[in-house]
């Protein structure tokens, strides 16, 4: 049974979280924190070896590479014992750490997905203006640590346009607006390859809106353990914070019912696994507020994302700008919170509105401008959009072709990482 016949492993590297599985499937087999904790005491004792006593030396560096652990482990790892220290590997959406990146995907392939590196193709992700470079060192490590048969490095946000399949056409035109953990990119693309000169990043992401919980908690004087502050932030976000239209309107519901709208949230101390509460009140839309109001949480970045968005589509080659209004795709975790996808629209239609009043202000009578369409797409799979679209792409049989194989690493080295075309399967 050759590798082409077995499923393709699909594996979405994001800052925050990593979502894997196997082609063909609706949802990916696990979602895990990208974190990877290692035991520092090994690689302190190698160190601390005198250089004589070279056996001594290689046996703690052989424990240090072997005494690591990934994801919901090692973050309990990292809380139950000094001894291990914790290692993000991806920074803003870039491999930062290679030696840790390689260890997480070790545990990954062999310890999560359970699979033979060898008998599978591999669909890989990369947020955009991932240098060439970083392809490179990702085929080295896929090609020669697990001997892979096959690698496609796919670009985040076309897999989030593909996760739109349809059973008639795959539409690939569009815009994604990608808010993760740890970036938040707008990125144009036409018929499958993204517009690089008109990719627009913002240096808000999930992480600033989880912290702007944590300091509006801390500054109400919450009694929240300072080591689990952030984690209950975290889940305080995603349980209950949601999108509200107007932001006066909703402080003044709150302050009118206190008690319909403020929640609850009981949590356990780590060290002495004693009880306690918190309330949760302007939290609840104050957090999601920091994409459309900015200034509240960055005094250095006051740009809302619906401007964001539009100067995007402003920038790209105005044949395409109409199709770019129509498919707006929200992809990444961040975007989950309810009504998000309402007042993007919303917002984003206001702005475009008001400048067609002023272009046909400024036309002779008889001539008017179409209107435009504004469409901000919201699906089930939004939270792992990337990841679905790749377990779509990697079901058709024209993936094979686009893949990279070891017998061409061999012949012609890593480079050929460099580029991986947009194929067939995606219309």
């Amino acid at each position: 049974m050759d590798a082409a016949s077995r499923p393709v492993v699909v594996i979405d590297n994001g800052s925050g979280y990593t979502k894997m599985g196997f082609a063909g499937n609706v949802e990916p087999s696990f979602i895990i924190p990208t974190v990877v904790a290692v035991n520092e005491s090994f690689s302190n004792q190698s160190k601390s070896i005198s250089k004589g006593n070279w056996v001594a030396q290689h046996s703690a560096s052989v424990m240090a590479d072997l005494d690591f652990s990934i994801g919901e482990e090692a973050l309990l790892y990292s809380r139950s014992s000094t001894t291990y220290g914790l290692s993000y590997p991806i920074h803003h959406g870039q491999v930062e750490n290679w030696d840790a990146m390689e260890r997480f995907w070790q545990q990954c392939i062999f310890n999560y997905l359970r699979c033979d590196p060898e008998d599978h193709y591999f669909l890989l992700t990369e947020s955009p203006l991932t240098a060439p470079e970083s392809r490179e060192y990702t085929g080295e490590i896929m090609f020669e640590t697990f001997n892979i048969p096959g690698l496609y490095i796919a670009v985040q946000p076309v897999l989030a346009l593909a996760a739109g399949y349809t059973t008639s056409k795959c539409q690939m035109t569009g815009v994604v607006v990608d808010v993760g953990d740890g970036a938040t990119h707008v990125v144009p693309v036409a018929d499958g390859y993204v517009i690089g000169s008109s990719i627009r990043s913002i240096p808000i992401a999930g992480k600033d809106a989880t912290q702007f919980i944590q300091q509006l908690m801390k500054e109400r004087g919450e009694h929240i353990p300072p080591e689990d502050s952030f984690e209950v932030a975290r889940k305080i976000k995603e349980t209950y914070c949601y999108t509200c239209s107007d932001i006066v309107k909703e402080f003044n519901k709150h302050d009118k019912e206190h008690s319909k709208y403020t929640k609850q949230w009981i949590g356990t101390k780590p060290k002495t696994r004693a009880r306690y509460s918190c309330d949760v009140g302007y939290e609840r839309f104050l957090g999601p507020e920091i994409f459309f109001h900015p200034e509240i949480y960055n005094d250095n970045f006051t740009t809302p994302l619906p401007a964001i968005v539009d100067k995007c589509i402003q920038l790209s080659p105005i044949d395409t700008r109409r199709a770019l209004y129509k498919n707006i795709v929200l992809s990444g975790g961040s975007t989950m919170f309810k009504d998000f996808h309402r007042r993007l629209q919303r917002d984003l239609k206001r702005i475009v509105d008001a400048r067609m009043v002023t272009s046909n202000a400024q036309l002779i009578d008889d001539v008017k401008s179409q209107p435009i369409e504004v469409n901000v797409v919201s699906h089930p799979f939004q939270r792992y959009a990337v990841w679905f679209g790749g377990s779509v792409l990697a079901s058709t049989p024209e993936f094979y072709e686009a893949c990279h194989t070891k017998a061409e690493y061999e012949e012609y080295g890593a480079s050929i990482c460099r580029t991986n075309p947009v194929f067939k399967g995606m219309y």
